[in-house]
Order: structure tokens, then sequence, then C-alpha cells
């Protein structure tokens, strides 16, 4: 990992080791980010549990969700968050063939159209300003129901939060991905939105 913008200061005390022992078990080490977030521990916690509370709504499938958040991380340059997201792609047995296209998905051929209207969705929602247009929306709307387009929707917004802090603070990949050999692809499709 390079140089973070903020260093990584020691994690330490009893909530340190609790939060140490869980990365490891977790992720197999302690990130290097972890050190950057103790310098607030109440807005690390609270990134924390939004992370954790997101991730038990299920009423949109974890495949899209996942692939939503890559599609964020590859769009806004987050390494850390595509290292992470090829890391649970792996431990939660989804497709790596097409996880590691998430970066280029507009050329790869692996997606289903649900798939590509939600990796679109996902670009589209990251812009600034958002670009989700109508007809993208009522075609999601349309496959996947109220309910679970709301969840996306959500989910995309916490990715855009996660990612976006993590670009801001400089925080990079750490090798998470290596346990499942898919290193980080970065260059981007071109984004259209339609």
């Amino acid at each position: 990992m390079s140089s973070t913008r903020i260093p990584a200061t020691e994690v330490t005390g009893l909530y340190g080791a609790i939060v140490k022992r869980l990365s490891r078990k977790m992720l197999g080490k302690v990130p290097e980010s972890l050190g950057v977030m103790w310098h607030h521990k109440k807005v690390m916690k609270t990134s924390l549990s939004v992370g954790h509370r997101s991730r038990a709504w299920n009423v949109c499938d974890r495949n899209l969700k996942s692939y939503a958040h890559m599609a964020v991380a590859s769009l806004l340059g987050c390494s850390f968050c595509l290292d992470f997201g090829y890391f649970q792609a792996r431990n939660e047995g989804l497709d790596l063939v097409k996880a590691r296209d998430i970066p280029r998905w507009r050329e790869s051929d692996v997606f289903t159209p649900l798939e590509r209207d939600v990796l679109e969705y996902a670009e589209a929602m990251s812009q600034t300003p958002p670009a989700v247009t109508d007809v993208l929306s009522a075609r999601l709307l349309d496959k996947l129901g109220p309910a679970a387009l709301i969840e996306l929707t959500t989910f995309i917004g916490v990715a855009n939060q996660m990612a976006r802090t993590n670009v801001a603070l400089g925080i990079e990949a750490e090798g998470l991905s290596d346990a499942c050999g898919l290193p980080a692809l970065r260059r981007p499709s071109s984004v259209r939105s339609s």
C-alpha cells in the first residue's frame, strides 16, 4: 500500500484488540486502512456498522449488489474497494470471471442484460451530478421490483460513500484479492447512460 494522506496510527486498547482480531478472522490480516480510520473511532465504528448492516439486506440479489459495488469502485478509482470486492466475491462463491470483468464490463460478454443494467445504474448514480435516466430506472423497476430497486440504490449510495472516502484519504489496495488470484483491473469502461 502506498502512503495514505493521513498516516496510520497504532490500533490500541480493548476495542482495538477486538477489531484487529475480527479483521484477521475476516480478512486474514489487519489492513493498514484500519490505522488510518482509528484516528476517529466514532466515524470508523459507524462506517463498519453501515457496511455490516447493509450486507444483511436480502431483497436484492447479492451478486447484483456486489457487481454494483465493484462498478462504483472501478469508476471512482478505489483500488481498496475493488481488492475487497474480489476477496468477498471469492469468499461468497460469486462468479469470479464476472467479478474480474467489472472494470471493463461494457466490452465484456459475460454479463446478462440485467447485470448490465445494474452496472450502468451504479455508474450513473456515481456521476456528479448523478446521471440516472427514467428509462434505465424503469427497466430496473420492472425487472427487480420496488423493494429490490430501493435496496440496490441505497447499497450503491453506501458504496459511493466508502469509495469516495477511501480515495480522498489515499487508502489503496492491500493485497486481499491475492487469495483468489484476481489482481484488480483498474481500467474502467467508458461511461455512457441510456
